[in-house]
């Protein structure tokens, strides 16, 4: 049997093949992180990361990251800002903001770093809280694991 045959005796086959073919792509590109290039925010990241025991054992951090501006004129001035909202608003395009993706994943892994540094979450956390700005951005955590001696005296 030919291709050309059996595309012509079963294009609910091909049409299932075509829709498989295409879920996986788009599950694949929607599951895929972006790359983290460490020189693109060398010696412009300051970071820290501060520990929270509570008495009944549960582990908290905060982590948080400051992108170090090198201008402070980039910085947009009030009537600036006026102004482009001004032509914003007379605009037809809706205003999308600053992409965030590569300093929101630079940020994931500064914490990813430092955990596995310090070795304060040693079997996963919960991220209970964040907030990422175009400048800053900041991860709240509860370990998986519970505090025992050793993290008591440490942090």
């Amino acid at each position: 049997m030919t291709l050309k045959t059996a595309i012509s005796n079963s294009p609910n086959t091909v049409m299932r093949t075509i829709s498989a073919i295409s879920l996986v792509i788009f599950l694949g590109a929607c599951s895929s992180k972006p790359e983290v290039n460490p020189e693109e925010f060398a010696g412009l990241v300051s970071d820290s990361f501060r520990t929270d025991i509570k008495s009944n054992g549960l582990k908290l951090f905060t982590y948080r990251a400051f992108l170090e501006t090198q201008t402070t004129q980039s910085v947009p001035l009030p009537h600036e800002v006026r102004s482009n909202n001004k032509r914003r608003a007379n605009s037809k395009k809706r205003y999308q903001g600053p992409d965030l993706t590569g300093w929101t994943a630079q940020i994931e892994h500064g914490l990813q770093q430092t955990i596995k540094m310090n070795g304060y979450c040693r079997e996963g956390y919960i991220e209970l809280y964040r907030s990422i700005q175009y400048n800053s951005g900041t991860i709240r955590g509860e370990c998986n694991d519970g505090a025992n001696e050793a993290d008591l005296a440490k942090f």
